[in-house]
C-alpha cells in the first residue's frame, strides 16, 4: 500500500512542479530564472518579487494578476524552488522583495541585511500532518518529524504541539526536508509526520497517506508564518512605488475569497480541486498588517524554542508607515 501511495505522490509532485510554472502575462514573469540579476531599480514601473509556488504566496500572485493590465507599477514574479535559493536572491539584492518565511527574514535582518517586513503573507494556513497510525501527539515520542527549515513557524508549531502534550523537541527526531519531498516520505514510512507550507499537507490527506493532528490555529491563533519583505534600497530609492505596492498587495489579499484563492492557486500550482479545497480551508489573507502584538508573540516563541536569542525588534524590522 505504501509503495502504491509513493508512486501516486511522485506523479502528483511532477504535476505540481510542472503546473507551478504557469501563469505568464503582462508584467508577470512567473518563469524567471533564479539567477536573474537585473535590479528593478533600473525600471520605473516594476517591482521584482521572489516567491515559492505555495498557497502562502497567493496574495502577491493575485496582486501581480490584478496589476497586469492597469497603469502604474507592475509586479515581476521570480519563482524559486527552495528557501535557501530565494533567501540568497533577497539577501544579495537581486530582487526588490520576497514572500518568505518570516523567521528567515528576521535572521537576515539580525545578520545585517537591509530589509523590512511590510505585511503578512497570510494568517494560519499550516497543519501538523501525521501518519494514520499516530493517534495523538504523545505517539510522536521517538518518531521522525520533518520541517522545511529550523527558522520557520513550522518548527514553532511542532514545539507548540509537543509542549501542549508534555513533550519537548528532544523527544522527537527532527529532520529538514524540501516541501515537495514530505508527502512521499510520509507515504513510504521514511517519516512519521511533518509540518510545511501548503498544499503539501493537503496532498497527504487527499491520498489517504496521513491525517491532520492539529491545525495551526489550534496551537497558535492567527499565527505568523510567511511575510512580505522589501529591501531598504527599494523602499528608500522608490518610496512612492513601495507605498503603492504595499497598498495594492493588502487589497489583493482582502480580495482573496476562497473561490478567488482557488482560481489563483490553480493557475500557479495546478493541483486538484480536492487538494486545493482542503488546503484553502486552513488559511486566510485578509487583514495582513503586522501588529506589534502579533510580532511580540512571534518573538517570544522564537526565543523560547531556540530559533534566535536576539531577534530584531518590531521597530527595527517592521515598517507599517509609508
Amino acid at each position: 500500500m505504501k509503495k502504491k501511495l509513493s508512486a501516486l505522490f511522485a506523479a502528483g509532485l511532477i504535476s505540481l512542479s510542472l503546473g507551478a510554472c504557469g501563469g505568464t502575462g503582462g508584467g508577470i514573469s512567473a518563469n524567471a530564472p533564479a539567477d536573474t540579476t537585473a535590479s528593478s531599480a533600473e525600471s520605473s514601473d516594476t517591482v521584482k518579487i521572489a516567491y515559492l509556488p505555495i498557497t502562502h504566496s497567493l496574495a502577491v500572485l493575485e496582486e501581480a494578476n490584478e496589476l497586469r493590465d492597469k497603469d502604474g507599477i507592475k509586479v515581476e514574479l521570480v519563482k524559486y524552488g527552495s528557501w535557501p535559493e530565494l533567501l540568497d536572491a533577497l539577501n544579495t539584492g537581486r530582487v526588490d522583495g520576497a514572500s518568505v518565511l518570516i523567521e528567515l527574514a528576521m535572521k537576515s535582518k539580525q545578520e545585517g541585511i537591509g530589509i523590512k517586513a511590510v505585511a503578512l503573507g497570510h494568517k494560519d494556513g499550516n497543519v501538523i500532518i501525521v501518519s494514520n497510525d499516530i493517534e495523538n501527539a504523545e505517539d510522536l515520542k521517538g518518531k521522525t518529524f520533518a520541517i522545511p527549515h529550523r527558522q520557520s513557524s513550522h518548527n514553532i508549531l511542532l514545539n507548540d504541539a509537543l509542549a501542549k502534550n508534555g513533550l519537548t523537541i528532544d523527544d522527537v527526531n527532527v529532520t529538514e526536508l524540501a516541501p515537495t519531498e514530505m508527502p512521499s516520505a510520509l507515504a513510504s514510512g521514511t517519516i512519521d509526520g511533518y509540518c510545511v507550507a501548503e498544499p503539501f499537507g493537503a496532498m497527504a490527506v487527499s491520498l489517504g497517506a496521513g491525517k491532520v493532528l492539529y491545525t495551526s490555529e489550534e496551537l497558535w491563533e492567527n499565527s505568523i508564518c510567511c511575510g512580505l519583505v522589501l529591501t531598504d534600497t527599494f523602499i528608500e530609492q522608490r518610496p512612492d512605488d513601495a507605498k503603492s505596492f504595499v497598498e495594492s498587495y493588502k487589497t489583493a489579499g482582502a480580495n482573496l475569497t476562497k473561490e478567488k484563492a482557488k482560481e489563483v492557486a490553480k493557475e500557479y500550482l495546478s493541483q486538484s480541486d480536492e487538494v486545493l479545497d482542503t488546503s484553502l480551508e486552513w488559511i486566510s489573507y485578509n487583514d495582513l498588517d503586522i501588529t506589534e502584538e502579533t510580532y511580540s508573540i512571534l518573538v517570544d516563541k522564537v526565543k523560547a524554542y531556540g530559533l534566535s536569542d536576539d531577534p530584531p525588534s518590531y521597530e527595527e524590522f517592521v515598517k507599517n508607515d509609508f
